[in-house]
């Protein structure tokens, strides 16, 4: 076992299964593409264990309040894990997080993204630690998200040999 996937274990934490994609969806790109030593991750949406979307569904200040966006963001976190470690074969192979960009489904006059997508940073740094868990960020409303998900995120690694 990974040394983060012993982190994972020790909090309780699981990866969820492949995404199970709306009916009538196509998604036709990678979810992570390695390019050289970096890996791009496309915008991820929270999942289940069984890759269905996680609920709940809907706007963050209205549908959500800003702790259950914040709890959204960290399962965002383990859907981007779970790519991540069907891709590379081991999230050890993760050497340090580069950038993370927030997209928050966001009712109108709600202001409060960067606390929810520091659900999503604070498992990062968590798990890799303040120097190799560290990233720039970018957090910001969105009018509307795919399938009414509160939270997605995309986010690039640099990747060991």
């Amino acid at each position: 076992m990974s040394i983060i996937e012993a982190r994972l274990a020790a909090l309780g934490l699981r990866l969820p299964a492949p995404l199970q994609a709306p009916k009538g969806a196509k998604l036709p790109f990678a979810f992570v593409h390695v390019v050289g030593g970096r890996a791009f991750i496309s915008g991820h949406g929270p999942q289940a264990v069984d890759g269905t979307i996680a609920e709940p569904l809907g706007k963050v200040g209205r549908e959500l309040t800003l702790e259950q966006g914040h709890a959204q963001a960290r399962v965002v976190a383990l859907s981007i894990l779970g790519s991540l470690q069907r891709t590379l074969g081991d999230l050890d192979r993760v050497r340090q997080w580069c950038r993370v960009f927030g997209m928050v489904n966001s009712a109108p006059g709600f202001n409060r993204q960067p606390a929810v997508i520091n659900g999503f940073s604070e498992l990062i740094l968590e798990l890799w630690g303040p120097q190799r868990g560290a990233h720039a960020r970018s957090a910001v409303g969105m009018a509307e998200l795919p399938f009414d998900i509160p939270v997605e995120i995309e986010a690039e690694v640099e990747l060991t040999e």
